[in-house]
């Protein structure tokens, strides 16, 4: 009789080698659990490209369910500009479609043309990005050989600083670091620039440092996590999914509200004044009372419509006294008010 394999649910932070693309390294990691957990769910938590290295959060198991929240958090990269050349794919994989000498650029031009682009910012999507446009990827129309018209979105570069200038030569370079919102192409960045100065530009090598709250420094190679397999210790590199929502509210429940949440119940309104001064739509994850990740609820909207509540509840949040740095707990009450509803939840729920 065939023993049942045990469950795996967490995150694997990933160095990505270069030259394989995001799904690459989900397969192969979809294939290094199988003969050891047997069929499990496998995801990324934002696309890196083939030619990228860097930071790769890679979920598994319930922790799929997750990506969303760790894909919408800020990233952070180093990157190389470089001046002089063009591509129609603004980084160095492309064709080249402009190339006149850039020399002559001063170091004070090239910091003031990279510091305006500090704050929010306007982007055009390149035509190798996954933006959908009339219901196609943009990748797919430029595999074509395609180019259609896109609207420019929102980003934010929170920081922009220059690393090292050789400006000296005919194709001037710039290592830079960028921490920026969700969203951000840095090889835009770097033709914007470059536009910003007056000559063609684009992407050299691009490294992420940092995603989801997770620096370099604590990546490990595919190759790493092949041979603790091997070696039984695989688990130790796994990042629990309570630890990968750090930055998110918390609140804790009793067993009692523990069981309501695992099948979808609302939340009431909490004690704590922090967690009810979130705004509607903003994100709480929910945990029992042993500390483990039961759900993410979101902030139910306080007007009236479609958002309004639909069953009362008879249990309140109340802040625990025997820890004050614990989130807050809960026990029964008698109110009415509904103050979160279930966004996702991850555990099995009760029968």
């Amino acid at each position: 009789m065939n023993r049942p394999m045990s469950p795996i649910e967490g995150f694997f932070i990933v160095d990505k080698p270069p030259g394989v693309t995001s799904h690459d390294v989900v397969a192969r990691i979809r294939r290094l659990l199988r003969p050891l957990y047997g069929k499990v769910k496998v995801g990324h938590a934002g696309t890196l490209d083939p030619a990228a290295t860097g930071v790769l959060p890679v979920a598994v198991g319930r922790a799929t369910r997750l990506v969303d929240e760790l894909h919408a958090l800020p990233k952070a990269y180093r990157a190389e500009w470089i001046g002089g050349t063009a591509t129609d794919t603004d980084d160095a994989t492309g064709r080249v479609v402009e190339q006149r000498p850039a020399d002559g650029l001063s170091p004070e031009s090239v910091r003031r043309a990279f510091q305006a682009f500090v704050g929010e910012i306007a982007q055009v999507p390149p035509m190798v990005s996954a933006v959908k446009v009339g219901g196609r990827r943009l990748y797919e129309r430029a595999r074509r050989g395609e180019t259609v018209s896109r609207s420019a979105r929102r980003v934010r570069i929170y920081s922009l600083d220059i690393l090292a200038m050789d400006l000296m030569r005919p194709d001037p370079r710039v290592h830079f670091q960028v921490r920026c919102s969700a969203g951000t192409y840095i090889r835009t960045l770097c033709a914007d620039i470059g536009r910003a100065l007056g000559v063609p530009a684009h992407m050299g090598r691009l490294v992420r440092t940092d995603c989801a709250g997770f620096a370099l420094d604590r990546a490990v190679t595919p190759e790493a996590l092949e041979a603790a397999a091997t070696c039984g210790t695989l688990e130790r590199h796994l990042v629990p999914m309570a630890e990968a929502l750090a930055f998110m509210p918390a609140v804790t429940v009793d067993a009692a509200v523990a069981r309501q949440v695992l099948n979808g119940h609302p939340l009431p309104p909490p004690d704590d004044p922090k967690l009810r001064g979130l705004a509607p739509g903003a994100k709480v994850a929910v945990y029992d009372p042993s500390g483990v990740l039961l759900a993410v609820y979101r902030v139910a909207d306080d007007g009236a419509g479609r958002n309004a509540p639909m069953r009362a509840e008879s249990h309140t949040l109340v802040s625990r006294n025997d820890s004050p740095s614990d989130p807050p707990a809960a026990k029964r009450s008698r109110t009415g008010a509904v103050w979160a509803r279930a966004d996702k939840v991850l555990r099995i729920k009760e029968r």
